[in-house]
């Protein structure tokens, strides 16, 4: 599977905003850096994943982490009607929160917003069935010029991402 194939909806949900398409990501992102901007911000994509009957849900969330003072999220998900292996699944979670962090990284260099820190959160860790992926998959999105982080640092996806699972 190719990450071309993995279509993202432009509809987030957000528990602070309700539902927003992407361009209301990005203008509430914005203004929430402008209203303090003398602090440090991390903006964090993370995907998690549950499986079904009928095949997995995916859930993707975007992170604006004002360090030390909290942060806003947004969500959207979707249904993928296939049954996936577990290394198929971890890699589906990957490619979409790459796919995610780049259309975000071409809108804030559109809307010339180029200072920030982007992190790619991944849910597998050094524990579990997924330990013994972790070299291919942080690989990738190292290849892919963003930082990453595994479990237990990678709350993004294991912690908001898997609330709306």
């Amino acid at each position: 599977m190719s990450k071309q194939e993995i279509i993202i909806s432009d509809v987030f949900q957000s528990p602070t905003h309700g539902r927003v398409d992407f361009d209301d990501v990005m203008t509430l992102l914005l203004r929430y850096i402008s209203k303090e901007p003398n602090k440090q911000y991390r903006i964090v994509v993370g995907t998690d994943s549950t499986l079904g009957r009928d095949g997995a849900e995916f859930v993707s969330a975007i992170v604006i982490h004002r360090v030390g003072s909290g942060g806003v999220y947004f969500w959207n998900g979707d249904a993928v009607p296939k049954r996936f292996v577990l290394r198929d699944r971890m890699y589906q979670e990957a490619f979409r929160s790459l796919l995610v962090a780049q259309k975000l990284v071409l809108e804030l260099k559109n809307r010339h917003f180029l200072e920030y820190e982007m992190e790619i959160h991944v849910d597998i860790g050094q524990n579990g069935d997924t330990r013994d992926m972790i070299q291919e998959v942080v690989g990738m999105i190292r290849g892919s010029g963003f930082t990453v982080r595994t479990k237990p640092d990678a709350y993004a996806a294991s912690k908001v991402a898997d609330r709306h699972t």
